[in-house]
């Protein structure tokens, strides 16, 4: 089946506790060199049939109205590329 991926991140002038929380436990775990940490969303969604132009905006609807806050997130709407089976 298709997946369609919907990320979600806080819109850059938003702050993002859970974001410097990372960013200050890092070096405390002896991981260096980040210099900045956003944290956000990911939605895998499955579906039906072919992923056509109208699915994806429906997805887009989707991402609108449920799986972001517009006012303070934004959101990108991509296809997932199904993993070669061996």
């Amino acid at each position: 089946m298709p997946r369609v991926v919907v990320d979600v991140m806080p819109k850059p002038e938003i702050l993002d506790p859970q974001g410097k929380a990372v960013l200050g436990a890092l070096p405390r775990l002896g991981f260096t060199g980040v210099s900045d940490v956003r944290q956000g969303k990911r939605f895998e969604l499955e579906v039906d049939g072919e992923v056509t132009e109208e699915v994806l905006d429906r997805v887009r609807d989707m991402a609108e109205t449920l799986l972001s806050n517009p006012v303070i997130e934004n959101y990108t709407v991509h296809v997932e590329q199904a993993a070669s089976q061996a």
